[in-house]
């Protein structure tokens, strides 16, 4: 083939690294920077790997270090959530490949993110592009950011010509509840995310769907007073465990529909002499780096990546094909089942079918 016809090689991304490395793109960020928190172990990894790829910054950082102020803005629900501080992370490693500033803004309420996005509060002035995880943006609100030059990604909702990253959790509930009936489990429970939500949050919603369909397959119904919300923390958890097990018919298997949360049920089946995966079996959903150590079946999600495919594609968005502006792009982030020791059998359910 002649040299001049022959393809180029693809440049090497902080995501190739990441995957060769085994580490998330946050990881690989903090590692080829010097940051602390970064083992000394995994930053030699990084390193070799980063050598091997022949991995450089991305090229575009000199054209977006000229864009009006330098800075991506994400907003998001819960500063403190396990979940959104890691896809912050995983955005903030993309931004500053690309030589961008990087600012996390908590909004509490639907009304809060609508007076960030409102023209009077001038986002343009601070920001080139904004990153929304788990907010929606209306269509008055898009159009005004865009004729103000601000672009726009997202993170867990789908917005028109906007590029988005979403997680199927439909599927989420569908295969938490598949895993647990097809184990022999009848009396199952269901650990919910936020009872009284001021944000109109889809995911425990969806969730709730997909694991009422996922029932249904195995001619299962979920009985609502085996429903107790844990509002996606570690002591909501707890409580909501208990809750389930004071039930005069309590479950032998739970669906927690984040690991924090069935973090603290682990807790209070521990209080009360109770195995899980023995007595009553647990799945959350995340695969937080603690759940390798409690050995928690989980319904994993590749969180850092969610950020940063969000980050990525606000960029290629910015300074990117001008064709691919004002298109609508939907990216589905993989989700799977991790089975570890927290689920097993129904007890006696040999007896329970004879």
């Amino acid at each position: 083939m002649d040299s001049t016809t022959s393809p180029r090689l693809k440049r090497a991304t902080i995501e190739d690294v990441a995957t060769a490395a085994g580490v998330s793109v946050a990881t690989v960020s903090r590692a080829l920077r010097g940051l602390p928190n970064v083992a000394t172990s995994t930053r030699d990894r990084v390193s070799e790997v980063a050598l091997s790829l022949n991995y450089q910054p991305d090229p575009a950082a000199s054209r977006l270090a000229a864009g009006r102020t330098r800075t991506v803005i994400v907003l998001v629900p819960h500063l403190s959530s396990w979940y959104f501080s890691n896809v912050v992370a995983g955005a903030e490693a993309i931004c500053a490949e690309a030589g961008y500033d990087f600012m996390v803004v908590g909004v509490g309420s639907i009304d809060a993110c609508a007076r960030l996005l409102d023209e009077s509060h001038h986002l343009e002035r601070r920001t080139d592009g904004v990153i929304l995880v788990n907010l929606v943006a209306s269509e008055e609100q898009i159009r005004s950011l865009r004729a103000r030059g601000v672009a726009l990604s997202t993170v867990g909702t789908l917005v028109d010509r906007c590029p988005s990253v979403r997680v199927d959790d439909y599927s989420v509930g569908m295969i938490a509840a598949g895993h647990l009936a097809a184990l022999g489990h009848q009396r199952i429970g269901l650990i919910s995310g936020i009872g009284d939500d001021p944000m109109n949050y889809e995911v425990p919603r969806l969730r709730h769907e997909g694991f009422v369909g996922g029932l249904r397959r195995f001619g299962l119904t979920l009985d609502p007073g085996l429903i107790a919300s844990g509002n996606f923390g570690i002591d909501g958890g707890q409580e909501a465990m208990a809750a389930l097990l004071d039930a005069d018919d309590p479950p032998t298997a739970v669906f927690a529909m984040s690991d924090e949360m069935a973090f603290g049920a682990l807790m209070e089946l521990g209080e009360r002499g109770l195995a899980a995966g023995r007595d009553v079996s647990l799945v959350g959903v995340d695969d937080h780096e603690f759940a390798r150590v409690v050995g928690l079946t989980t319904v994993r999600q590749r969180v850092p990546a969610q950020g940063a495919a969000a980050a990525r594609a606000l960029i290629e968005s910015m300074v990117g094909d001008p064709a691919l502006a004002g298109i609508t792009r939907a990216e589905d982030s993989p989700i799977d089942l991790l089975v570890r020791t927290t689920t097993g059998p129904v007890a006696h359910a040999t007896d329970a079918h004879s």
